[in-house]
């Protein structure tokens, strides 16, 4: 009687064909990643180098022009003081709300949102409003201010809202709002775990926020004051409208003069903008050198941030008086401006009007303005949000793709650093010649928002994914699950907030947006934002306050579809 031995259960699968198994989803998502890295370079970097290229031509008579005048030095100063002293007030101010918002008891967690409402009022709306308020002379509160004692025997003043402190308070008022979102963020992220581990430890309340809630901080701080030190270089609206006649200039504003002087100097003006896109690649790389290792940040656990118990009045009262400057002050110089015929020192219940407002429904320009407005920035965002997706999973969790996640890093944060103006310029350069010429169609003004918006668009869903660390995603991969189907049924739900909230921040942005859009657009093709500079140009002042309310109508109602369809805390998400 023989034995038969029977060999165990192996593999049959032949070695080269298991290789080729293991290898072909790495190679096809590196495939993948790799086209849409260099479609994005396409948008994002090709304009930028043809700039550089028409700068530095004969002998670099762009960079000659532009910085061998006179008053160079002065415009560099005053746009770095504008940037370091409106990131100041920025950071101080977005900290002081985030922690005032988290330490609100539950029946006032509706003052949440107001730090975040100044963003709905678009930027220009803000400044004009403020220059109502504040000119010299006729500016309403100015006007208040010279009926007390002390100022009466002032013919102007006492604030002069066209001045370089005036307009570094204002930027830094804007911008707010930015560094609020992310701390905020980041505060919700943190598990009370913590907290009460520093508080047995024998921690005070101070000691628990200096050494447990500012240290967890870090990415959001680091994020936050980044977007709003390079929001600051970038600054346009602030300079241009404030500062053009009384001489204030910064590189932006020297930027969109070269430009729009007749005859155009397209070289000095990417010469100009060389500085800013210096100064933002430096801050991508010092990002990159203060976070380190983002895993150690990842706080998400049982318990959210612990829920205060106190009555929270003075985080109320902060959040309050907040409001009353950055929102509710310039809406009512707005609304005042927009109901009188003309703007003046003198205010009569007489003059009251609703023609300004009837103009603006009966105008097929306004009308067509407001639908283009929407039309493109629907576009841009239903584009952005899945390559934003994209690239925040290659950054977070592509440890594979190191070199493709370097390249969409720089690629993806490069329009911070870059203003809108230059862009702009950049566009009209490369969609004015072959192979597409776009130059005036909406679709060129979609391609110039998809790419202001993807540095918005990456961030966002990037520090949702990093809050939320690898447990869900590896408990997933373990179950068997592919990537795609981790991606749609774990990542996407669990980030609902996150995404919605980028949806809501990037159509607020886009809608407002008017800087690149003044390059890119023609005459038969307007948005909001370039219609209501020009009727600041021809001096329309109660146009401009009425277009200024009907852009922020507009804003508030996307926001409010966001809320309906991603739920009541999307902009606690933003």
């Amino acid at each position: 009687m023989t034995a038969t031995l029977t060999p165990p259960d192996t593999d049959t699968t032949p070695p080269a064909a298991g290789r080729r198994s293991r290898l072909t989803g790495p190679w096809r998502a590196r495939l993948g990643y790799g086209i849409l890295l260099a479609v994005l370079a396409y948008l994002v970097v090709l304009p930028m180098v043809r700039l550089q290229i028409l700068a530095f031509e004969d002998g670099a008579r762009g960079y000659r022009s532009q910085y061998g005048r006179f008053d160079i030095a002065q415009t560099l100063w005053t746009t770095v003081i504008l940037a370091s002293g409106s990131l100041v007030i920025a950071l101080v101010l977005g900290t002081l709300l985030a922690y005032a918002a988290s330490r609100l008891p539950a029946r006032l967690g509706f003052l949440r949102m107001i730090p975040i409402l100044p963003i709905v009022l678009p930027a220009v709306a803000n400044i004009v409003g403020w220059a109502f308020l504040l000119s010299p002379g006729p500016g309403y509160l100015n006007v208040v201010l010279r009926a007390l004692p002390w100022w009466s025997d002032l013919e102007s003043g006492p604030v002069d809202v066209y001045t370089v402190p005036w307009i570094v308070i204002l930027t830094g008022f804007g911008l707010t709002s930015f560094v609020y979102l992310f701390v905020s963020s980041g505060m919700d992220n943190i598990s009370s775990e913590h907290l009460e581990a520093a508080r047995i430890s024998g921690s005070s309340s101070v000691g628990v926020f200096f050494r447990i809630v500012l240290p967890l901080l870090r990415p959001s701080l680091i994020y936050g004051g980044g977007i709003a030190f390079l929001l600051g270089l970038g600054q346009f609206t602030g300079p241009l409208l404030l500062g053009q006649n009384s001489g204030v200039k910064v590189l932006t504003t020297e930027m969109y003069r070269r430009v729009s002087e007749s005859p155009s100097d397209f070289a000095a003006a990417a010469a100009a903008g060389s500085p800013l896109v210096l100064f933002g690649l430096a801050l991508v790389l010092v990002q990159k050198l203060l976070l380190g290792n983002q895993s150690r940040f990842v706080t998400h656990g049982g318990k959210a941030f612990s829920a205060p118990s106190g009555r929270g009045t003075w985080a109320a009262v902060t959040i309050s008086v907040y409001a009353l400057f950055a929102l509710l002050i310039p809406i009512v110089g707005l609304v005042i401006v927009s109901l009188t015929p003309y703007w003046s020192d003198t205010l009569s219940l007489d003059l009251l009007t609703l023609d300004n407002f009837r103009v603006l429904i009966s105008d097929d320009a306004i009308v067509q303005s407001v639908l283009t407005s929407i039309l493109t920035s629907l576009g841009a965002v239903a584009v952005c949000i899945p390559i934003g997706f994209a690239m925040a999973n290659l950054l977070v969790r592509g440890r594979r793709f190191r070199i493709l996640g370097m390249i969409g890093d720089f690629i993806t944060a490069l329009p911070l650093g870059i203003p809108a103006v230059i862009f702009g310029v950049g566009f009209l350069l490369t969609y004015t010649e072959p192979p597409l010429i776009l130059y005036g169609t909406r679709t060129v003004i979609v391609l110039v928002y998809i790419v202001l918006m993807l540095p918005f668009s990456v961030r966002l869903q990037m520090t949702a994914m990093l809050a939320l660390g690898n447990t869900y995603t590896e408990a997933s991969a373990t179950s068997g699950a592919s990537p795609i189907v981790t991606n749609l049924r774990i990542l996407l739900p669990l980030m609902r907030g996150a995404i919605f909230g980028a949806v809501a921040l990037m159509f607020i942005l886009l809608t407002h947006e008017f800087a690149a859009s003044l390059l890119v657009r023609a005459s038969t093709t307007q948005v909001m934002g370039t219609l209501l500079y020009d009727m600041w140009q021809n001096g329309s002042y109660p146009l401009v306050a009425a277009m200024a309310l009907l852009m922020t109508a507009v804003t508030t109602t996307g926001v409010a579809i966001a809320m309906l369809v991603g739920g009541r805390n999307v902009l606690s998400k933003l």
